[in-house]
């Protein structure tokens, strides 16, 4: 780029006045230099502009749209300038005022907004040097996303999401590492920064699956696996062991990273254990549940769950996750009656059904002798009514021969 250099002759009169001396001087000016700045939603950045170094240095900082121009700093005579600035920069930008009469004409920028998304130009005039020099200012957001194993009903689905992440990102998925689409993504924020859900439906499907989520501005990319591992019979009170590894191919040795056991009932995720990296920190949230040390130490997650009972029936899920994968192991455990318990449950159903014919033999010899004294009472009753209208018969008829033979006297 070339430097446009302006030839000036200026007139400077002597003190007395007596005559006029003749200088020559030259001006240069530059045209303007662009750069492509990208920057983070909420974080600071610095919009760099540099000059040659010279006296008298005046410094314009604006922000250009399709309409008009705002003014966003300004410095000259030694200082900063602040009575001309819009509204939305204030308290978010200053200079390096240190470094100005080196050459430093930067801007520094506080809490970036998509609303700062635009061109800046930078103005720096000196006594010998006019220079222009333009930013473009990108700002991206990309929250660590995750992914999420949910029961609804009969229903099994992986849900990949993130929650803010700006510009509109790529989301692929791939089944046993073939490439698939889905239609069922969810997204709010029209302007951004924009919440993003994509869910698969993976009802009966023993497959393994993987989302990616990528972020073209800012050049990250986040990826989720998921593996269902084969079911596992036990018997009740035996003990279980669930894989779960960390895979190198994925995490860097130096990587943070939690890893979080968890159980599945009812579509309801219960966590179980949990361990941070950083920390190194472990936390049990149930007294059956450990890990080997030794394994551990090798990356290596897997959970050993004892006394099993058969309310453990059910899926474990291990979760490995840092800022760009997640790892999702599960596993289906049966737990099955014991033998023993098995026949002490068979033994007490005899007993059960010994007590229950038992009580109805009772019931049915009860029955038959409350029937048989009923039945005794009624006929004690119906002699006892037979012989009562007997008498009155008799009575009645030694009446009627008392008659008759009182008549035959009388005759």
């Amino acid at each position: 780029m070339k430097a446009q250099t302006s030839f000036f002759l200026i007139l400077i009169s002597s003190l007395s006045g007596s005559q006029g001396i003749f200088l020559s001087a030259f001006f240069t000016y530059v045209p303007m230099n662009e750069q492509i700045i990208i920057g983070r939603l909420g974080e600071d950045i610095i919009l760099p502009s540099s000059f040659e170094r010279g006296s008298e240095v005046v410094i314009h900082w604006k922000y250009q749209d399709s309409y008009n121009s705002y003014n966003v700093h300004s410095y000259y005579k030694g200082s900063g300038h602040l009575e001309s600035q819009d509204t939305r920069y204030a308290n978010r930008t200053s200079l390096f005022y240190n470094e100005i009469q080196n050459g430093n004409a930067s801007l520094f920028f506080r809490r970036l907004s998509l609303l700062d998304e635009g061109i800046y130009t930078c103005y720096v005039g000196t006594a010998i040097q006019a220079i222009t020099n333009k930013v473009v200012l990108k700002v991206g957001v990309f929250l660590t996303p995750m992914m999420k194993y949910e029961k609804r009903n009969t229903n099994s689905f992986l849900i990949c999401n993130v929650l803010s992440v700006y510009p509109r990102p790529i989301i692929t998925w791939k089944m046993d590492n073939t490439p698939i689409s889905e239609n069922n993504m969810q997204e709010t924020g029209s302007l951004g920064p924009f919440s993003i859900n994509s869910t698969l439906n993976i009802t009966g499907s023993n497959s393994s699956y993987e989302c990616t989520i990528e972020n073209s501005l800012l050049k990250q990319t986040w990826t989720g696996r998921w593996t269902m591992k084969d079911g596992l019979h036990k018997m009740q009170s035996e003990h279980v062991s669930l894989s779960c590894e960390l895979v190198n191919d994925y995490f860097s040795p130096n990587q943070d990273f939690k890893v979080t056991w968890s159980r599945m009932e009812s579509g309801i995720s219960s966590i179980l254990a949990y361990y941070l990296s950083s920390s190194q920190n472990t936390t049990f949230y149930e007294s059956r549940f450990s890990w080997n040390k030794e394994l551990k130490n090798h990356s290596d997650f897997s959970m050993n769950l004892t006394d099993l009972s058969l309310s453990d029936s059910g899926e474990y899920l291990c979760n490995i996750s840092s800022d760009e994968y997640t790892l999702l192991t599960i596993h289906t455990v049966h737990v099955e009656p014991s033998q023993e318990t098995a026949s002490d449950n068979k033994g007490l159903w005899i007993l059960v059904a010994s007590l229950i014919l038992v009580l109805c033999l009772i019931l049915l010899i009860w029955k038959v002798k409350c029937c048989t004294e009923r039945c005794r009472v009624s006929t004690e009753s119906t002699h006892d009514d037979n012989a009562s209208d007997n008498a009155e018969e008799n009575m009645r008829l030694s009446g009627s021969v008392q008659e008759m033979r009182e008549g035959l006297d009388n005759s």
